[in-house]
């Protein structure tokens, strides 16, 4: 029986690498473009406030705003991908939130931006569920995190060519008569949609469409994830909708709110974080500064994918990398230097960007089918909460403990996550086995007999 897995499983690894080189550099620069949407409003938050007036409390509102009407519509959009397909839908989401994108130049007023907000997170509602989802049709579990951490490098990749990118058009300010921030939101908006247009002659659905696989490739890939299926049989929940209620899947909803808080309490205000600490304004330095503080999380998630796929520890690894994420968000207030804050700063980074490609093994590793779709969805929903959740949480505490009340608040909460991710296996007796068996064994999605 080994000897037949380690020659099924040395038989697929040229098929997961022609299906990686397919398959991630388009959903990378998708993910770049979704990032980079979000993390705009940071950099474009000093210029942008002084020529709308908006308030710090509005700001802090209409970030977090998104996330509402994104994770109300989280479930419902992935349970559609699953009917209509995965190319269609993929790029109808971005076509239509890079057109809310770019109308977010006339964001000129509260009631505006909170309306455009909204609207953006309802258009953008399903993308990153719906590829973690996509993934799962294609890429055995074994080989999983390594290639959800490939995707992942959308995150750091925006702030590294995107904050730049962000901080030279804020630098164009009055080039034709527009603000730096409005030339900033048209451009990446009109990005977003090219894209989406490109996608739609260029994914597909599942192996059994890609014509650019032979025969036998489509048929040992096929095989190997109805193996992995098979092995969750016994453990997923029966359906799309009671997966909406399982007590795992809740588990894992909370567990990855605590993960989105830390990102989203650190990237909203990053830029003018870095601004502070080097003493100058928010523009084409700052980009760079910000995009060298991402590039570790780069280094983050190659170490901790590769380790999880190794030896098969991925809760234990998940755990590991989001409590140094605490550590890194804590030090960078307790550190004065401007380069050890900035290191600081990227070890928070690295931490919170690295343990989510090895988190998402952890559901996937025990649902399937309508269950898949809905569950990933909901986890992501409640998880992206987060970013509505996170700016309250630390304009709270910076008021009520001064200003660095909320980076220890976010160091806190990361820190939850991290204990709630490493008691994972105890959360029930299904994800508990399946756990086990992916962790003994990281090669085998075979159902035991």
């Amino acid at each position: 029986m080994t000897d037949t897995r380690s020659a099924q499983s040395a038989a697929l690894a040229p098929v997961i690498r022609k299906v990686t080189a397919r398959l991630i550099p388009i959903l990378l620069l998708m993910y770049i473009l979704a990032f980079l949407d979000r993390s705009n409003l940071g950099f474009a938050k000093a210029t942008f406030q002084a020529d709308t007036g908006i308030s710090d409390a509005a700001y802090a509102l209409g970030a977090g705003l998104f996330f509402l009407g994104y994770a109300v519509f989280e479930v419902p959009s992935n349970m559609i991908m699953q009917k209509v397909g995965a190319k269609f839908w993929l790029a109808r989401i971005m076509i239509s939130w890079g057109i809310v994108s770019g109308l977010m130049m006339f964001a000129l007023n509260e009631p505006m931006f909170y309306v455009l907000r909204v609207l953006l997170g309802i258009t953008e509602a399903g993308f990153f569920p719906g590829v973690i989802w996509y993934l799962t049709k294609w890429i055995p579990v074994e080989h999983r995190a390594r290639v959800n951490g490939l995707f992942y490098f959308g995150a750091p990749l925006a702030f590294i060519f995107g904050g730049p990118l962000s901080g030279l058009l804020l630098d164009l300010d009055g080039l034709g008569g527009l603000a730096g921030w409005q030339i900033m939101f048209l451009v990446t908006g009109a990005l977003t949609v090219i894209v989406g247009l490109v996608i739609i002659g260029y994914l597909d659905n599942g192996p059994r469409d890609a014509k650019w696989l032979t025969q036998q490739q489509k048929d040992l890939l096929i095989a190997a994830l109805d193996r992995e299926d098979a092995s969750k049989a016994d453990h997923s929940p029966r359906g799309a909708l009671r997966a909406l209620a399982n007590p795992a899947v809740l588990y894992f909803s909370v567990a990855f709110l605590t993960i989105q808080m830390a990102v989203y309490g650190v990237t909203f205000y990053l830029p003018t974080q870095v601004a502070a600490v080097v003493g100058e304004d928010v523009g084409l330095m700052v980009g760079v500064l910000t995009g060298a503080v991402w590039s570790l999380a780069i280094v983050g998630v190659l170490v901790a994918t590769r380790i999880a796929d190794r030896t098969g520890k991925r809760r234990i690894v998940a755990a590991c990398t989001l409590g140094l994420s605490a550590v890194g968000i804590l030090l960078s207030v307790v550190f004065e230097q401007p380069v050890l804050v900035l290191l600081a700063l990227a070890l928070g980074a690295a931490g919170f960007i690295a343990v989510q490609p090895v988190f998402w093994t952890l559901p996937t590793s025990f649902l399937v089918g309508g269950a898949a779709a809905s569950g990933i969805a909901l986890i992501n929903s409640i998880g992206n909460l987060g970013g509505f959740l996170a700016p309250i949480v630390k304009n709270a505490s910076d008021e009520a403990f001064g200003d660095s009340g909320g980076s220890i608040a976010l160091a806190a909460i990361a820190a939850t996550g991290a204990i709630l991710i490493a008691c994972s296996h105890l959360v029930s007796r299904g994800v508990r086995e399946v756990g086990e068996r992916t962790e003994s064994n990281p090669t085998v999605s075979e159902p035991q007999r």
